[in-house]
C-alpha cells in the first residue's frame, strides 16, 4: 500500500464507505431489490429480522476475508486486514443510513425506480472514491481480486460470476425460507448492470 498523501486517501476511503452504505440503504428503501453483494445480507435480515442488515453484511464480509486468506496464503498482504475494520464501519453505516431513512417510502412504481437509479449513482460515486483512495477495497471486491489472481481469470468475468452467485444464493434463500420473492427484484439486476458503467463515467 502506497503511503503518499495517506491522510487524504484515508478520508476519501471513509467518505466512500459512507456513500456506498447510504446508496445501499436507499436501494433497500426502493423495495426493488438491492445490489448483488448486499442482496444476501438483506434477504437474511428479512428471514431473521433480529439481526440487522449491517450485522449480516459484516458477517458475510468477514467470511470473504477468510476466503482471501485461504486463496492467497503467503501472498495475503498484512494491509489487507484493514478490510476488517472497514467492513465493520460499512455495516454500521448501513444500519445508520437505514434508520435515517426509516420514514422514506416510495409511493408508486415510478418513485421506486427513481430511488433505485439514485442509489446506483450514489453507490458508483462511493466506489469511485474507494478506487481513487487506493487504500483497501471492501472484502467482496477483495475476494474477486483473489479469485481472479488465483485462477488466472479476467477480473470482469470473475466479478460477473461472483455477483451472479450471490444473487442466486439470495434468491434461493428467500424462496426456501420466506415463501416469497422479496429482496431480489428488477432493481438488483439494474444495480448489477448500471453501477460499473457509472463508475467509468466518474473516472
Amino acid at each position: 500500500m502506497k503511503k503518499e498523501n495517506l491522510p487524504v486517501r484515508m478520508l476519501m476511503l471513509l467518505t466512500g464507505i459512507f456513500v456506498i452504505a447510504f446508496g445501499v440503504a436507499l436501494s433497500i428503501r426502493s423495495d426493488l431489490g438491492t445490489t448483488p453483494v448486499s442482496s444476501v445480507p438483506y434477504v437474511f435480515n428479512l428471514i431473521f429480522p433480529t439481526i440487522s442488515v449491517g450485522e449480516f453484511t459484516v458477517l458475510l464480509n468477514l467470511l470473504f476475508v477468510v476466503l482471501q486468506l485461504i486463496l492467497l496464503r503467503k501472498n495475503f498482504k498484512p494491509y489487507l486486514l484493514l478490510q476488517i475494520p472497514v467492513v465493520i464501519l460499512f455495516g454500521w453505516f448501513i444500519d445508520v443510513s437505514l434508520k435515517l431513512m426509516s420514514g422514506v417510502i416510495p409511493h408508486n412504481y415510478l418513485m421506486q425506480w427513481l430511488f433505485c437509479i439514485a442509489s446506483c449513482v450514489i453507490i458508483a460515486f462511493g466506489v469511485f472514491l474507494l478506487v481513487k483512495a487506493n487504500v483497501v477495497m471492501l472484502p467482496g471486491d477483495g475476494l474477486v481480486i483473489a479469485l481472479s489472481d488465483t485462477f488466472k481469470k479476467e477480473f470482469g468475468l470473475v466479478k460477473i460470476l461472483f455477483d451472479s452467485f450471490l444473487v442466486l444464493s439470495a434468491l434461493i434463500a428467500i424462496l426456501l425460507l420466506n415463501n416469497g420473492l422479496h429482496g431480489v427484484r428488477e432493481g438488483t439486476i439494474a444495480s448489477a448492470l448500471l453501477v460499473g458503467f457509472i463508475v467509468q463515467f466518474y473516472q
